[in-house]
């Protein structure tokens, strides 16, 4: 398993990562749409529906300088390959995509968050430290199920 950041240097408007995982991708996807699942690795969530419009909301523990609240709707949905959503954070909108694609020994997971604007690099950094941990908690909660 390898968690790769692909970002291009010098810009600060698109995060994206890489993450070859040894789990087939009916196994990664439930992990990125099922609540029970989401809330084990990524942050915690009551609901999700899996259809464009839907809102949702994940709720962590308040922190100084955040609620712990992100809203985000469902943007769009192709099962077993693909799925955006919103990702607000008071001033920050961006949009945050995952690509599955098979590969000989698992899958490959594209994740990408875009939208960031210029006066947003501290969202930037600590998003780009965020993708990094919840990946290896999204790896260790596939190696768990």
């Amino acid at each position: 398993m390898s968690i790769t950041d692909k970002t291009a240097r010098g810009q600060s408007a698109t995060l994206e990562f890489e993450f070859d995982l040894r789990h087939p991708p009916e196994k990664v996807w439930r992990a990125l749409t099922r609540p029970a699942l989401l809330s084990q690795w990524l942050l915690p969530i009551a609901a999700l529906h899996l259809e464009p419009g839907a809102t949702f909301r994940f709720q962590a523990p308040p922190q100084p300088g955040w609620d712990g609240v992100v809203d985000c709707e469902m943007v769009a949905v192709d099962p077993h390959r693909s799925i955006s959503w919103t990702w607000v954070v008071g001033e920050l909108d961006t949009l945050v995509t995952f690509t599955l694609a098979p590969t000989d020994t698992g899958t490959r997971v594209t994740l990408v968050q875009s939208g960031f604007t210029p006066a947003q690099k501290q969202n930037f950094g600590g998003a780009r430290y965020g993708w990094r941990m919840m990946g290896d908690r999204l790896v260790d909660l596939l190696d768990r199920l």
